[in-house]
């Protein structure tokens, strides 16, 4: 018999991100599962950060993922306007310190230049196409929005929307209750 605490932590969500033409998008679902039962259906997993320069979303342990949002707000103050510089160094805190390195969340996190997906495992990737997804329902958001991205000409925003329409149909772990942050770019 498996038990939620065998998955990884981040086996219950969909977070996608989608930067194209003036506009970088992060969406993800609002469902809350423990196992097979839904506890919640309007969570709000994608937020504003650094006064609204930075949005990113989550998946994974829910107190986990407050905290580390918590600590990247800490490290954007630290160094403003440097969102990779900030993540690298959240990154290092995470792998180092005992406390941290016992949470189990996964983030996207962009700003008007960059798209960042921070693990515990110390990573900080960037996406190659300007797109990227995370969770139980992220290899379906991906494929699906990096399909849209390439073969349509809907702006960021419509193909995260879809991205998680399709995602929300197959997997059960994502629901179409989704909060969406946008960041509009420079031109």
């Amino acid at each position: 018999m498996s038990r939620d605490s065998d998955f990884p932590g981040w086996h219950g969500t969909t977070i996608v991100s989608v930067r194209k033409g003036n506009k970088v998008v992060v969406a993800g679902d609002g469902q809350v599962s423990m196992g097979q039962t839904v506890m919640k259906h309007g969570a709000r997993k994608v937020r504003r950060l650094a006064g609204g320069k930075v949005i990113g979303g989550f998946a994974g342990a829910t107190a986990d993922a407050f905290t580390l949002f918590e600590r990247l707000e800490a490290k954007l103050e630290q160094y403003p306007d440097q969102l990779m510089r900030a993540a690298v160094e959240l990154a290092k805190d995470w792998r180092t310190d005992r406390y941290l390195r016992r949470l189990e969340a996964m983030m996207i996190v962009a700003d008007r230049s960059e798209t960042l997906v921070l693990t515990g495992n110390g990573d900080v990737l960037t996406p190659d196409y300007g797109v990227t997804a995370i969770g139980s329902g992220g290899n379906y958001a991906l494929s699906a929005a990096l399909a849209l991205a390439d073969a349509t000409e809907l702006d960021a925003e419509e193909i995260a929307r879809r991205a998680m329409k399709i995602a929300e149909q197959v997997c059960v772990y994502t629901n179409s209750s989704v909060t969406l942050e946008t960041i509009e770019l420079e031109s």
